[in-house]
């Protein structure tokens, strides 16, 4: 027996990196597992067996620290948020989307935005305003454009020893991204379609792919932004600095909309948190109120 990390998963198929030899061994999931109603995922760490690192076996999977349904992945570090300055244009309602659902799963956010370069005038400073709204906030941003590829690099410390995914519109970049950090990858990249002015996907299956002394998930991406089994307040406990906050508010549970004596509230007068990101979280809080229970 020995031990390993799922790095892709394909037609049934789960391809391990072993820890020692950090060979590739193909292997399949034993019965027990669709028995039980569990399915491995990229990710996961564990024990498998093979014989002649022919076809193997996984036998059991380590305790998870998190999971993603869309996209099927397990122990995420990081989410980079790749958005575009333009086609598809940046928008920091999907930014903030993707925050909350990176957060809500113990998974931190970085904020990448790329095509710099072809943002001029004063539509760069709007957002370079914004962006610097972001890191005021707490979180980092990394901007980048292809008049400076070697600016890609920049990403190196950050995905060094972790496991990360790229979450974002299609067309922002993401395969482009990865190409830039490694020419041998040759992923494909997809054009923006203009009629729909987003992208079309371009990755068809979730694979680890490692970089920099780390992972990262090439993945279909998030394929629907909804906030499925939320509660409001999983919303205002998952959502920036919000939860740190609250703890100012006069009313424990306050959800930062209508009660009097609020720290979001207050914070958002002084500045602090800047107007678009609080109207970002009401969007979602109206979103989670007006869902359909489950039964």
């Amino acid at each position: 027996m020995a031990t390993g990390l799922i790095v892709k998963a394909l037609s049934g198929f789960y391809y391990v990196r072993d820890d020692k030899t950090h060979q590739v061994i193909e292997c399949r999931a034993r019965g027990k597992f669709r028995k039980d109603d569990i399915k491995p995922l990229v990710g996961d760490h564990v024990t498998y067996e093979a014989e002649h690192l022919k076809e193997g076996y996984i036998l059991a999977i380590e305790q998870r620290q998190n999971s993603l349904v869309r996209p099927p992945i397990a122990n995420i570090d990081q989410a980079f948020i790749v958005m575009s300055t333009i086609i598809p244009d940046f928008s920091t309602h999907l930014v903030d989307k993707f925050i909350l659902l990176a957060q809500h799963h113990g998974i931190d956010p970085v904020i990448c935005v790329t095509k710099m370069d072809v943002l001029l005038g004063e539509s760069r400073s709007i957002l370079a305003n914004t962006l610097d709204e972001y890191r005021a906030i707490g979180y980092d941003v990394i901007e980048l454009g292809t008049d400076n590829p070697q600016g890609y690099q920049i990403l190196a410390p950050y995905i060094s020893q972790k496991v990360s995914v790229l979450a974002g519109q299609s067309g922002a970049g993401k395969s482009t991204l990865l190409n830039q950090l490694n020419a041998d990858f040759e992923l494909k990249t997809g054009e923006v379609s203009k009629s729909l002015g987003r992208g079309r996907h371009t990755t068809r299956h979730v694979e680890l792919l490692e970089v920099c002394e780390g992972f990262v998930a090439d993945t279909p991406g998030f394929s629907q932004l909804e906030l499925i089994d939320f509660t409001k307040q999983d919303v205002s406990e998952s959502f920036g600095m919000f939860e740190s906050l609250s703890h100012d508010c006069r009313f424990r549970g306050c959800s930062h909309i209508h009660e009097p004596k609020c720290a979001i509230k207050a914070a958002v007068e002084a500045g602090t948190i800047p107007k678009w990101h609080y109207e970002n979280y009401v969007t979602f809080i109206d979103e989670v109120a007006q869902q359909k229970p489950k039964y």
